[in-house]
């Protein structure tokens, strides 16, 4: 069966489903809404107040498990999920969603700065990567940027955190920007 194309004059038209499906996703925050993935109890409290005090619906999970299932059984506009959990990594998980075809926008926590050792080739599309510790500034920054971006459709655009200054790191940056 032949996979039918869209034109651009089809995907700006207001009547168009696409249109709508976008119109829809750009409500206001009140309508966003977000899973927090922490194992932390701490920063996940936390995490969730700062988001549901900026105006938007945060549910939480502890796990990557218990992420897949929220996912399955409820539609949400983003993901902010730690890399390092007991229970799998945040990456797995990403992985796992984007091989179903879940194109949900992603905030990656990481704990650590990556090495240069860490291999890009591997890692799925994410939008964001915030690194531990990071301000609430920087989390609710790069929240509403990432939602605003998935609003005007530019999916899979790579955000490098803001408290990530090293050249090292910086240059670790551009080489993931290419591979994605």
């Amino acid at each position: 069966m032949k996979k039918r194309q869209l034109s651009t004059a089809a995907l700006a038209h207001p009547l168009s489903p696409l249109a709508a499906k976008r119109a829809l996703k750009c409500q206001p925050k009140s309508y966003q809404r977000i899973l927090v993935v922490e194992d932390e109890p701490d920063l996940r409290k936390l995490d969730t107040e700062v988001l549901r005090e900026s105006g938007y619906k945060v549910d939480i999970a502890e796990s990557g498990p218990a992420a897949l299932g929220s996912l399955k059984t409820s539609c949400y506009d983003l993901l902010v999920i730690e890399d390092e959990m007991s229970l799998g990594t945040g990456l797995e998980l990403v992985k796992k969603l984007r091989s179903e075809g879940n194109t949900l926008p992603v905030i990656l926590v990481l704990g650590k700065l990556p090495t240069m050792d860490s291999s890009c080739d591997d890692w799925p599309q994410i939008q964001a990567i915030i690194i531990k510790p990071y301000t609430i500034a920087e989390l609710v920054k790069t929240v509403v940027e990432v939602l605003r971006s998935s609003c005007r459709g530019s999916f899979f655009k790579f955000a490098p955190p803001s408290n990530w200054q090293s050249p090292v790191y910086n240059r670790w940056v551009a080489d993931l920007r290419i591979h994605q």
